[in-house]
C-alpha cells in the first residue's frame, strides 16, 4: 500500500490538473494539486510531498524556480519532481531542468500510461530510500547503544572542581612495573 505522502500535481491550467489526475488516479496513490508555484512550494515545505509533477511555465514562479528553491533545502531536495512541458523539446530547458537534478522531464499531451509508469516507479523507489534511511538511523543507534553497553567504564572520582582517574591498586602491580 502506498506511504502517506501524497503526489502533488501542479499546472496553472485546471483542464491539465484534472486530465493529469484522471491519468494517476488508478495508481491508488493520495494526490494534491497546486495552480501556482507559490502554493506548490508551501505544500511541499509543509512536508508529506513523495514527488512532485510539476509544470515548467506558470505566471509568477516558474517550475525550474520551484526546483532550484527545493535543492537548496535538506528537507525536501531528496523530492523526486517531473517536469511537464507543453511548448516541445528544448535544449536549453533540458539542460537546466536536468542540472537541477529533475528525475524527467515530460512533453504535453501525457501518454497516461507512460506517465503512471514512470510516477510509481520514481514514488516507490523514493519512498524505499526514505525507508532504508531511516532503518540506517535506528541501527545505528542499537549500535551505538550497544557499544555504550560493552564498552569498559572506567570509574572516575570527583576530587573538588576536577575529575580525577582512580588510583592503580599497589597490590596489584605488574612484573614490569616489580623491576623499576
Amino acid at each position: 500500500m502506498p506511504s502517506d505522502a501524497k503526489i502533488l500535481i501542479v499546472d496553472d491550467h485546471k483542464d491539465t490538473l484534472y486530465a493529469l489526475e484522471s491519468a494517476l488516479a488508478p495508481l491508488g496513490y493520495q494526490l494534491g494539486r497546486a495552480t501556482s508555484g507559490d502554493e506548490a512550494l508551501k505544500q511541499v515545505i509543509r512536508g508529506r510531498v513523495g514527488l512532485l509533477l510539476l509544470d515548467v511555465r506558470m505566471p509568477g514562479v516558474s517550475g525550474l524556480e520551484v526546483v532550484r528553491y527545493m535543492r537548496g533545502l535538506e528537507q525536501t531536495q531528496h523530492i523526486p519532481v517531473v517536469l511537464l512541458t507543453g511548448f516541445g523539446p528544448d535544449h536549453e530547458l533540458t539542460s537546466a531542468a536536468f542540472g537541477l537534478g529533475v528525475a524527467d522531464l515530460v512533453l504535453k499531451p501525457v501518454d497516461p500510461w507512460a506517465l503512471r509508469t514512470k510516477v510509481r516507479y520514481l514514488y516507490d523507489a523514493h519512498q524505499r530510500h526514505l525507508a532504508l534511511e531511516r532503518e540506517v538511523r535506528e541501527l545505528r543507534a542499537l549500535v551505538e547503544e550497544h557499544e555504550d553497553r560493552a564498552s569498559p567504564r572506567r570509574a572516575v572520582r570527583a576530587h573538588g572542581d576536577a575529575l580525577v582517574p582512580p588510583q592503580r591498586d599497589a597490590s596489584r602491580r605488574t612484573p614490569a612495573q616489580d623491576r623499576t
